[in-house]
């Protein structure tokens, strides 16, 4: 009996495993190739600037400077790849009847993204602060930021530091994977009852998806970037906060959404790309 339990637990476990590989393997391919496309709407999102002045910024500080701030978001994507993924398939499976709705499918994905936000918003924070060259010279590298948290209170080094922004990064990552997982697999299943491949229907359906949910969240995003760029033991108000970013903005969402014209390119190729090594991984592994 207890051989037969055991046998069990590892029956359970070793797929959980696979999933999350699979998922950081995704991830992190994704995310070295939309990189250069990352940083360029970073810039828009902080400065309110158009691209040819972003990229005007970039070019200036150099080959050298410009991966800066890569390390951060490689090991958060990773990391993200592997819960997100991993997270869902294990609920969806705890959750799982003889038909798979839209229901448990968002479920499934909001708490999902909710552990992502937990695990990763430290990992947002430092990158959101390396990306700002406003900080190049007080705090040039991860381990000037990192001493920098250190220095505060046990409750400052999270509310201050650590987790900064920890609220609005909840939300848009609970909303978000909620949206993708929901609307994934059905896309790609029209498409394939409609001939197309599965590598095409793959991608189609997770550019789709990562254009829609970018799109909606962006205004979010933003501000969290806004946000976690800030050093200072100054308490945030969220409220205050948004409020302030929207008048910086000029109270219009055409400033609002600087960024907009990367943002298709980079959540098509992003989501795209890691739905289709995703799905190519899984058909593998049955």
């Amino acid at each position: 009996m207890q051989q037969n339990t055991e046998d069990s637990a590892i029956t359970a476990v070793v797929p959980s495993l696979k999933n999350c590989a699979i998922g950081a393997t995704s991830s992190c391919l994704a995310t070295v190739l939309t990189f250069p496309i990352h940083k360029t709407i970073f810039r828009q999102q902080i400065h309110g600037i158009i691209v040819r002045k972003a990229f005007a910024q970039l070019r200036q500080e150099g080959l050298r400077r410009f991966y800066r701030g890569l390390l951060p978001p490689l090991l958060a994507k990773t990391i993200q790849g592997t819960l997100l993924f991993g997270t869902y398939d294990s609920i969806i499976g705890s959750l799982m009847s003889e038909n798979t709705n839209v229901y448990r499918r968002c479920i499934a994905g909001s708490l999902s993204g909710a552990v992502e936000a937990l695990v990763l918003t430290p990992f947002e924070r430092v990158q959101n602060i390396l990306q700002d060259h406003r900080k190049d010279a007080k705090l040039p590298t991860i381990q000037s930021i990192l001493k920098r948290f250190n220095s505060y209170s046990f409750q400052d080094k999270l509310q201050l530091g650590y987790y900064r922004g920890f609220l609005p990064v909840m939300l848009r990552n609970g909303i978000g994977s909620a949206l993708y997982f929901s609307l994934k697999d059905p896309i790609k299943n029209v498409l394939l009852k409609k001939d197309i491949p599965s590598g095409i229907s793959a991608f189609i359906s997770g550019s789709f998806n990562g254009m829609v949910v970018c799109f909606i969240l962006y205004p979010l995003s933003a501000v969290i970037a806004n946000m976690q760029s800030q050093i200072g033991k100054e308490k945030i108000n969220l409220r205050n906060f948004v409020k302030n970013f929207w008048a910086s903005r000029a109270k219009s969402f055409l400033y609002v959404y600087r960024g907009g014209s990367l943002i298709m390119l980079r959540s098509c190729i992003t989501w795209g790309v890691t739905t289709v090594i995703h799905d190519f991984l899984k058909q593998m592994q049955s």
